[in-house]
């Protein structure tokens, strides 16, 4: 069994995957419950703009979105070069590129499964909040939020898992930088590039595979605790 023996190299790709896929989670998860709020309960010019825009990594080739995204935020970009002569920020050729455009392919998929969740809500409740003299803010972080939490869990695990998953938009953007840029699926691809890397590319798909289940039958764990719990309240 020493061909299950994962190298230094490939136990760096895992840590980066895992370490890239929470970053852009988190840092995607305030704007997609907004995104979700304004496209569930918004009625204004524009809406289906918005949510043609939100979705559209969805329908576009992954290494299109890459290349978009080596525009706007690459150290010539519009955003990018600003980003980088002001505030230091570079995402280029960096780990923080690959978060980012892990970001923006799983942002469509978070957004997607909280709008459903807020949709199902029962405005009843949230009137009737405001009625007793809540404000908006306090109405949706009391009622609204805790009713939608099995939705907003299972947006960060299906936006976790996509990131984990991501490639083309990566690549493109980043690069395929050992140790800095080399996630779990641009390792893969190049084992598959060389002579022999067949062992190398299996057992990091073994790993890809155990960690994608783990994190789908978490969401459904968490999901059924939050839902049983705002049940009992």
């Amino acid at each position: 069994m020493e061909w299950l023996s994962l190298s230094d190299e490939e136990w760096t790709a895992i840590r980066l995957s895992l370490w890239v896929s929470s970053i852009a989670m988190l840092a995607s998860l305030p704007l997609g419950v907004l995104t979700a709020y304004v496209l569930a309960r918004g009625n204004f010019w524009g809406k289906s703009l918005l949510n043609g825009l939100v979705h559209l990594p969805l329908i576009l080739p992954p290494v299109v979105t890459g290349f978009l995204l080596l525009l706007v935020f690459g150290r010539r970009g519009a955003v990018g070069s600003f980003l980088d002569q002001y505030l230091g920020i570079v995402f280029s050729f960096r780990w923080t590129g690959a978060a980012l455009a892990c970001a923006v392919m799983g942002f469509p998929l978070m957004v997607r499964s909280i709008r459903l969740s807020i949709e199902n809500v029962d405005r009843k409740l949230e009137e009737a909040a405001g009625t007793l003299g809540a404000s908006p803010a306090w109405v949706f972080a009391t009622v609204t939020l805790p009713l939608i939490l099995p939705g907003v869990i299972a947006g960060m695990i299906l936006s976790f898992a996509k990131a984990m998953g991501e490639f083309g938009a990566t690549i493109t953007f980043v690069s395929n930088i050992p140790g800095e840029t080399q996630t779990l699926s641009a390792a893969i691809y190049t084992f598959t590039q060389v002579p022999g890397g067949d062992a190398g590319a299996m057992r990091l798909t073994l790993v890809a595979i155990a960690i994608s289940f783990g994190a789908l039958l978490a969401s459904e764990c968490l999901a059924q605790l939050v839902g049983r719990r705002v049940h009992v309240q």
